[in-house]
């Protein structure tokens, strides 16, 4: 046992072959094996594509609406104004404002999980970069957070879009879910989600598009996923 590792990670990787490759419905079912802490783990899904991150023409980034969620509640802010702020409060968003509730942000509030912005709103939502950027919650029309349909996405974000982004290592790292899932509901997310990361190839990419994917919990082993049986070719 390395240092550092506890007894659960211990437990849990005397489960299955670290050297081995696993299909996805093999792989939850090693996972929901596992012992159990004391808090719901995530789960999540971590690829390392055969991208160059560095060329505008590799970024892999997209969104998907899980099947079953994330497993916990999302707050949701929008800016915007007239028809698209009732729309967006109809669908459930935890707060709407125009200029408002860019001066609240801008004070440093970022108590929420998701920002969505209506076109007209991001001059003034643009001042907020220094504060959503690094906590990764700017409003951008690539993750389908710009949007005149404010009231869809606020729909999305609640029933369990995520983001995947590559990052500077071309590797995804994605939530999926929690561990108190049961299988059927891993699986199907989990599926969603290797299907959309599939579907972003770039036609520039060469070779081997997905060089890994793991499944963890947080704080567990990674399961590593059979390439050929995802597409991946």
């Amino acid at each position: 046992m390395a240092r550092g590792q506890s007894k659960h990670y211990k437990q849990s990787a005397e489960l299955f072959d670290r050297q081995m490759q696993y299909d996805l419905a093999e792989a939850v079912g090693i996972l929901k094996k596992m012992p159990t802490r004391k808090f719901d783990e995530t789960v999540e899904i971590t690829f390392r594509l055969g991208v160059d991150p560095r060329q505008a023409d590799q970024l892999v980034r997209g969104t998907v609406v899980l099947p079953n969620g994330l497993g916990k509640s999302v707050c949701v802010v929008v800016f915007a104004k007239g028809d698209p702020a009732a729309a967006a409060e109809e669908a459930g968003a935890d707060f709407v404002g125009a200029e408002d509730l860019v001066e609240k942000v801008n004070g440093g509030w970022t108590d929420f999980d998701v920002a969505i912005s209506t076109p007209d709103m991001m001059g003034q939502v643009g001042r907020l970069g220094r504060v959503l950027g690094p906590r990764g919650l700017m409003p951008n029309p690539k993750s389908g957070t710009v949007t005149p349909d404010a009231g869809r996405a606020v729909q999305e974000a609640k029933a369990g879009r995520v983001e995947y982004r590559v990052d500077k290592s071309a590797n995804v790292h994605t939530p999926i879910g929690k561990a108190s899932f049961d299988e059927q509901r891993l699986f199907e997310n989990a599926q969603a989600l290797i299907d959309a990361v599939v579907r972003a190839r770039p036609s520039s990419a060469k070779g081997q598009y997905l060089r890994s994917v793991t499944l963890s919990t947080t704080m567990g082993p990674g399961i590593r996923l059979d390439r050929s049986a995802l597409s991946s070719n």
